[in-house]
């Protein structure tokens, strides 16, 4: 090779490093600006997340937006905010107020055990009993279903008694009752399940509305204030009161568990 052919040979090896590195350095800007622009479009994307969240923070949740909503009483209630629910013959001479949160397993072991005796008291004209629907479970555990499961009762009071104590027994079934910590009850699907156990609101389109619409959801609220304000001195659920008076088992500070302490105790209620 000549010494001219030499040099040819070796500039164009610069030229080609050269242009090798040039081309390099431009990938790299590109690659910078690249990241440059992603990272700009996270830190908006992150920003803009924030932003919603603190925005979404500050909207009212669903239970505090209900406290300032229009209350609806449900037919076949009474009272200044249709809070009174009273069951029974009106021949009946006495009234046993009845204490319940929906999510409370004793009270649905009560309703599973004793529910059939109570039952067949009102049907007899023993006696009427007064719901009181509590909700303090879903601060205490926390969660929402005693108040939506307590919506939804409103809805079949709305549509009568009965469908009210079908669906309150429906409730706190074995089948349909969850644990304590469970919070199924928060879910219209689960209670629209149940509610199509009982014929008054199965494939009712007007129940059914009213539990997806939350339009008891004002009334349970102030249902549950009626156990929150309670003049009985009940703290806890199940309770039950007759003439100002706690019905409980024999011997006993609490409700009664089995049938047997119920008529015991009742029948005292009802001497007394």
């Amino acid at each position: 090779m000549s010494k001219r052919n030499s040099q040819a040979a070796k500039s164009a090896a610069r030229e080609r490093i050269r242009a090798q590195q040039e081309a390099e350095r431009k990938r790299e800007k590109r690659k910078r600006a690249t990241i440059v622009g992603v990272s700009i479009v996270a830190v908006l994307a992150i920003a803009g997340g924030v932003g919603y969240a603190v925005m979404q923070s500050n909207e009212p949740g669903a239970w505090e937006a209900a406290e300032d909503a229009k209350l609806v009483k449900p037919a076949n209630a009474t009272g200044e905010n249709g809070t009174t629910v009273v069951i029974g013959k009106d021949s009946a001479k006495k009234t046993l107020k009845v204490y319940e949160d929906p999510r409370c397993p004793i009270c649905a072991s009560f309703e599973q055990t004793v529910g059939p005796t109570v039952e067949k008291d009102v049907k007899d004209g023993k006696y009427k009993i007064q719901f009181i629907g509590a909700t303090f479970l879903d601060r205490n555990i926390p969660g929402e279903g005693s108040r939506n499961a307590l919506s939804a009762l409103g809805a079949a009071l709305n549509v009568s008694d009965e469908a009210f104590m079908e669906y309150k027994k429906t409730l706190f079934s074995a089948d349909f009752h969850p644990a304590e910590q469970d919070d199924k009850f928060k879910d219209d699907a689960v209670l629209l399940k149940a509610a199509a156990e009982v014929p008054a609101l199965k494939n009712n389109d007007k129940f059914e509305k009213d539990v997806k619409d939350g339009t008891f959801d004002r009334w349970a609220i102030e249902m549950s204030k009626e156990f929150d304000d309670n003049k009985d001195g009940v703290q806890g659920t199940p309770s039950f009161v007759m003439d100002g008076k706690p019905v409980t088992a024999p011997g006993s500070k609490n409700a009664p568990s089995t049938v047997e302490d119920y008529k015991t105790a009742i029948d005292k209620a009802l001497k007394g």
